[in-house]
This record gives structure tokens, C-alpha cells and sequence, in this order.
């Protein structure tokens, strides 16, 4: 089956449905498909709990504080023109999402309330209680139902993009006009690979928390995009910088994922305690409890390690009780749910993957190194959070790149600069010689030996021993699903798999090259950071 569009759009979070709307509505005689694996509303947007970073109080904050606090935080790997464009656009952004419809808490006087988070010199975010996400996610999508030229398709899995390849040419990292047609997709309702073409596409396909045992993101975040684009030649960068959020709840046993504790909370004042009952992080940052979220995670996992145990504590015991389920509803049900009183019992917490500060590679208007592919949100790296994400700078980093895609698209649109491959030259997707796998264990068992390497040797804390037995383990698991890629019909869970392969392969290639510590990367072989600050393209 084949499917054409003016405009195609993977994922439907908030780089999708920003940029969906915006292209909507300029060109009404357009038609635009938005596609998601899952449900509509199943994204890493409708996690985020803490909010928007955003200066909007210029009496006591100034964009120059946001910048330097983003350019300290990405510990010299920004790209300070990005960090600029995204601190400074990203206003006019938010008060559009507000016009929307996004209803963000304000104080009694009708001013918007400003939370504080680690890395922040001032208090900037805001927020819609504990769920901020998931009130961005409800706004966008509201808007979207009402623009009647989008088309939102769910359960449709894309299995790779179509580039010259498919046509027959050879193509490598070195072939200078790659070019994206579109996408092969899996319709999980008729279980069939569908042909989608399109002028455009954007690629909005979130993270990849699912490589690593215990994360914050939900079970989609499998790092779809960014394999498809390192299998289409494409350009990856900064893979080894992964983000791992301090404080997760922490529940025995669980894998998967785990429930996130905001950082939002740490900035109204809770403490970290060790088993001791030490308020522990004045030994390692003079910021404390408020520290960048790379320090934060490892004096952490510093004192997990020292006291043999697997989480610390999170004290919010001297918090108004009433405060605190006002701003933290959901957090303080959680907590309840499994036995935890907030004013009477510390949180456990342990830091879980989170979010992955590299991606694939675009410029300043998210377009990629593959021409008419642009990408945006979580699967792009745009060069603002550099080395670390200083938080709340996601949600509006989508945002911004979200409306730049949007005019860049538009002007090319308009100048006629891009033009669609006739349907007759591509070919339908081949399936022959394919069976049922006979055993789904071949599969879920790779996906848990996959995380238990990620876990084990390439998380917060690294080495050379442990990159190369990751290296060596991940060679054996890839060469074994892609055997199984080649003689199986073709699945969800597969597919995941294969992906997830791929971009395990790439944070430890990262880490490998990267023979320092910054940021997010910390290898104990060598501890110190190199005088040449440079980005790992792959």
C-alpha cells in the first residue's frame, strides 16, 4: 500500500504537533500526517513533570543569566549561537502555547508562579503542577483535532527511511546529496508495510531511555529515529551523553519504567540524604541539592556505592504538607500509593536514565545532514545542551526548533526548492523469504541482556574495561538480530530491538572516543577534561 503527503511528521509529541500546526495553518490547502507507534498521547512530553525554563520576569532575571547558566551547565560543548537562539526565542514561544490553550499555574495576583531547578541562577520555570507535560501534550493535540488538513495516525511503526539506497544507488557517509522520500512504516492494524512519500519529513521520535534497565521514559522511547538516520548515513553526534535524572523513584525490583521525582521538588527545598541520614551533597557541589543533574546523579551513585545500598533518600518531612500537594498532586499519590507519607517518610530515590543530550545532527533550522529530513525535539542534537541538559531547557528547545523547522520548511515550500521522487521508483517494501520467528524469547531476552550491559558498564559512571566488554557483547547481540531481522517477518518488538542495538552501539562509540570526563561522560581512566573540546560525529 502507498500513501502520499504534502508534509509527513514522526512522532506526536511537542517538536511534532508544534511543528504540525504551525504548517497546518499556513498552508490550509496542504495535507499533513502526523504518525506515532503508539497512542497519540504515549510521548516523552506527556512525562515531563517540572516545567518550562523560560525568563519572563525581566526584573529579577535576564536572558544573559539563562544563557550562562545553559553554557555552564553543557560544560563547554554549546554551541553559544543555539543557546542564544533558544533562550531568547523561546518566550514568544511559550505565551503562543499559552494562547493555545496551556494553562500554566499563577500566583493569587495572576502573575505565572516560577519554580527553581538545579543549575538555575534564578527561578524561571514554569509549570502546570507536577504535569507539566502532560498539559502541553492535552493543548497540542486539542488544537490539532481542529485543523482539519492533519492527519494523525496511530499504531504505525516506521521501519526505515527511504533514501537513494532504495532506488538502487550506492550510499554513504561521504555521498553529499542523500536524500529522504519518505519512510517505510508497519500498520500494526493490518500488520503490513506501508510506502509513505512525502516532499518533507520530520523526524520527532523522542529518546532512548528503553537501552538502559530502569528509566524515566516511557516503554516508546527506543531510539527509533536515530537508528534509522545512522542506518540511512546520516550524521549522529554526542551519543555518549546521556542524561540520568537524579532522583526516580526508587521500588524494588522494578525495571522498565520508573516513576520521576522533579527535580522542581529539591528546588521548593527537599534534601538529599544518605543511609546515614546525611545531608550529603555539600561535600560534592557548593550549589548542594541544587547542583547540575550530572553532579547531582553522581554523588549519588558515589554514595549508593560507599554505603552499599541501592538508592538514597529524598527529605521533604519539613514541607507544608498542603503546599506540597498542591504543587506535587501526583508525585505526593504516588508516594501514598506504595506506603510513602511525604510528611512523616523520606522518598527513596536512585538516579534512572533520563533524557539523551546528542542525536541526530542539525542546524540552526533542524535540518538534518540528509536533505529534506529535519529533525526536532529529544532525537536531534541542535548543539544547545552541549556535554549536559540543564533543566526544563527541553520542552522549550522543542518548542523553538519546532517553529524554525516550521519556517524553514515554509520558505523552502515557497521557493519550490524541494521536489518529490515519482512513486513508480521506489519500490514496495520486500518481505519474501521471511517467516515467523518461531520463539519471542530470542527476542526479549537480547532486549534484557542489551540493558544489563547498557546498565552495568556504560552508565553514569565509565571506564575503558567496561566500554570495550560492552563493545564486544553488543557485536555479538547485533550480528544475532540482524540474523534475525533478515529471515523474520517483521515486528514491533523486533524492530524496537534492532533499534535499540544500534543506538546502544553508539553511546558506547561515543564513550570510547570521548578520552576525558565532561559533562554527562565520566570515565575514571581518565578523570580530567581535554584541552581539545570537541563534538563525536558518527
Amino acid at each position: 500500500m502507498e500513501r502520499k503527503t504534502d508534509y509527513l511528521v514522526i512522532g506526536s509529541g511537542i517538536a511534532g504537533l508544534t511543528y504540525a500546526l504551525k504548517v497546518a495553518r499556513h498552508f490550509p490547502d496542504k495535507k499533513i500526517l502526523v504518525m506515532t507507534k503508539a497512542a497519540a498521547d504515549e510521548t516523552n512530553t506527556k512525562y515531563a513533570q517540572g516545567g518550562v525554563a523560560v525568563v519572563n520576569d525581566l526584573e529579577n532575571d535576564s536572558f544573559e543569566k539563562h544563557i550562562e547558566d545553559t553554557l555552564i551547565a553543557g560544560d563547554g560543548l554549546c554551541n553559544p549561537g543555539v543557546v542564544e537562539i533558544v533562550v531568547k526565542e523561546g518566550p514568544d514561544r511559550v505565551r503562543e502555547l499559552i494562547e493555545w490553550g496551556a494553562r500554566f499555574d499563577k500566583e493569587k495576583d495572576g502573575d505565572y508562579k516560577l519554580g527553581k531547578e538545579g543549575g538555575h541562577s534564578e527561578f524561571r520555570i514554569i509549570h502546570h503542577k507536577d504535569i507539566t507535560g502532560w498539559e502541553m501534550e492535552r493543548t497540542l493535540l486539542d488544537a490539532v483535532a481542529a485543523q482539519l488538513n492533519i492527519e494523525l495516525v496511530k499504531h504505525f511503526f516506521v521501519v526505515d527511511i527511504i533514501t537513494q539506497h532504495h532506488l538502487g544507488y550506492l550510499v554513504t557517509k561521504s555521498t553529499p546529496d542523500i536524500t529522504c522520500y519518505g519512510v517505510y512504516a508497519l500498520n500494526l492494524e493490518t500488520n503490513r508495510i506501508e510506502k509513505i512519500l512525502s516532499t518533507t519529513t520530520l523526524l520527532a521520535t523522542g529518546g532512548n531511555g528503553q537501552v538502559y534497565r530502569t528509566t524515566t521514559n516511557p516503554a516508546i522511547a527506543t531510539g527509533d529515529g536515530v537508528a534509522m538516520v545512522y542506518r540511512a548515513k546520516g550524521r549522529i553526534e554526542n551519543m555518549e551523553f546521556i542524561q540520568f535524572h537524579p532522583t526516580a523513584l526508587y521500588e524494588p525490583g522494578l525495571r522498565g519504567q520508573a516513576f520521576l521525582i522533579t527535580e522542581a521538588v529539591r528546588g521548593d527545598g527537599g534534601i538529599l540524604r544518605n543511609k546515614e541520614g546525611e545531608a550529603f551533597m555539600e561535600r560534592y557541589d557548593p550549589r548542594r541539592d541544587l547542583a547540575p543533574r550530572d553532579i547531582v546523579a553522581r554523588a549519588i551513585d558515589s554514595e549508593m556505592k560507599r554505603t552499599g545500598t541501592e538508592h538514597v533518600w529524598l527529605d521533604c518531612r519539613h514541607f507544608s504538607k498542603e503546599k506540597f500537594i498542591e504543587h506535587f498532586p501526583n508525585i505526593y499519590q504516588k508516594c501514598l500509593s506504595i506506603g510513602i507519607d511525604i510528611s512523616q517518610n523520606m522518598i527513596p530515590v536512585a538516579p534512572a536514565a533520563h533524557y539523551s543530550c546528542g542525536g541526530i545532527k542539525s542546524d540552526e533550522w533542524g535540518r538534518s545532514s540528509i536533505q529534506q529530513l529535519y529533525v526536532c525535539g529529544e532525537c536531534s542534537s541542535t548543539g544547545l545542551h552541549g556535554a549536559n541538559r540543564l533543566a526544563s531547557n527541553s520542552l522549550l528547545e522543542a518548542m523553538v526548533f519546532a517553529h524554525r523547522c516550521y519556517l524553514d520548511v515554509t520558505a523552502a515550500t515557497e521557493a519550490k526548492k524541494y521536489t518529490q521522487v515519482q512513486a513508480e521508483h521506489i519500490p514496495d517494501w520486500n518481505a519474501e523469504g521471511t517467516s515467523e520467528p518461531k520463539e519471542m524469547i530470542l527476542i526479549t531476552q537480547s532486549l534484557k541482556e542489551l540493558q544489563q550491559v547498557m546498565s552495568d558498564y556504560v552508565g553514569i559512571v565509565r571506564n575503558d574495561i567496561r566500554l570495550q566488554r560492552a563493545l564486544n557483547r553488543l557485536d555479538l547481540l547485533w550480528e544475532e538480530t540482524e540474523q534475525l531481522y533478515q529471515g523474520s517477518s517483521i515486528s514491533p518488538q523486533l524492530l524496537e530491538l534492532r533499534n535499540l542495538i544500534t543506538v546502544g552501539y553508539l553511546i558506547v562509540k561515543g564513550a570510547d572516543f570521548r578520552k576525558e570526563s565532561r559533562g554527562l561522560h565520566f570515565n575514571t581512566d581518565y578523570p580530567g577534561k581535554s584541552e581539545l573540546v570537541q563534538n563525536i560525529v558518527l
